[in-house]
């Protein structure tokens, strides 16, 4: 099964921004990386007036547009997918999945916290936690990495989750 870490944090923390750092460090040790975002609003991926934005507004209870390169998907769902779910129906080609959001989720998580930006971290006990990335050395029973220390954060993530 692929293993799902979550990357949490309160808004303005840098998760995005610990991603784009971390997505290429795995992918430069040679795995297969899948992200899910979470979004606690209704979205829309197309503008109106493209062909799948018409398809999906016509009725269409799953519509995909795809090229040589690349794949998208929209589907109608009857309730808020899991992770475990999106991974099921969705997510094949793939060696870890790195969620951004789903605090609470029952997977494992990474909390990203920045003192300065917020008083205090996000997560306590019973949160699956397992890693802090921060700016100040957070003492709580887990690892803590430095903002920068993505080499690190990656040979936790590759042995604790990848190496069997």
């Amino acid at each position: 099964m692929i293993p799902i870490i979550s990357l949490v944090g309160r808004s303005g923390s840098g998760k995005t921004t610990f991603l784009e750092k971390i997505i290429p460090e795995m992918k430069r040790r040679g795995y297969r990386i899948a992200t899910v975002k979470h979004d606690t609003h209704d979205f829309e991926i197309d503008r109106e007036g493209k062909d799948s934005f018409r398809h999906k507004k016509a009725g269409a209870v799953i519509s995909i547009i795809s090229s040589p390169k690349k794949v998208a998907l929209t589907a109608d769902t009857e309730h808020e997918l899991s992770l475990a779910e999106l991974r099921k129906r969705f997510v094949r080609s793939a060696d870890l999945i790195f969620s951004e959001g789903y605090y609470r989720d029952i997977h494992p998580k990474i909390e990203v916290f920045r003192k300065g930006v917020h008083p205090k971290p996000l997560c306590g006990k019973g949160d699956n936690l397992i890693a802090y990335v921060s700016n100040v050395f957070i003492k709580r029973g887990v690892p803590c990495f430095g903002l920068d220390d993505i080499k690190g954060v990656a040979d936790f993530i590759e042995e604790r989750f990848l190496k069997r």
